[in-house]
């Protein structure tokens, strides 16, 4: 059916994104929800300016995953064993991002390491706006929406050359 009538193909990997944006609102409800409970408590909560820039973390989360997405579906068409390559792949970034740990332990000399991860400053403005404990800085958060713009426009033109012999190799 994909073969016989014309729709924009971009339209299937944005609809997944949208579709997890809208679990993780469900999920950022449930934690706002604690975050109020346990401020109306009396517990020692760490609020900052940083959580302001919420919608933008979000944005860059949404623009990184959409973009990495489409280029790894378009070159999974042809190439059906990235798929293992890109499972090892993503695990391995995880612990390459500051999640479990703070950006503040890594030792200076591979600290550039975490400079480079774009998903770091997103994580690390969280933290400073949530937990109060965090390196965030525009200039990070630049670089990461700078490289979410690159990783999105390569994904559009990957994604536009291989959408003419999608329905082939799928």
């Amino acid at each position: 059916i994909f073969g016989k009538v014309y729709f924009p193909r971009l339209v299937t990997p944005i609809s997944i994104v949208i579709s997890n944006l809208i679990s993780f609102a469900i999920q950022l409800t449930f934690f706002l929800g604690f975050f109020l409970y346990f401020y109306l408590k009396g517990s020692v909560i760490f609020f900052t300016a940083w959580a302001f820039t919420l919608p933008l973390l979000i944005l860059l989360m949404a623009g990184l995953g959409l973009g990495f997405g489409i280029i790894i579906s378009s070159l999974t068409t042809k190439y059906r064993d990235l798929s293992y390559l890109v499972g090892f792949g993503v695990g391995l970034w995880m612990y390459a991002t500051p999640v479990i740990y703070p950006v503040s332990t890594i030792p200076e000399r591979w600290r550039w390491l975490a400079d480079i991860n774009p998903i770091s400053p997103i994580i690390e403005t969280f933290r400073a706006g949530f937990l109060g404990a965090g390196q965030a800085s525009w200039l990070r958060l630049g670089y990461a929406f700078i490289f979410m713009l690159v990783v999105l426009f390569i994904g559009v033109v990957i994604f536009n050359r291989v959408e003419k012999t999608f329905i082939d190799t799928v």
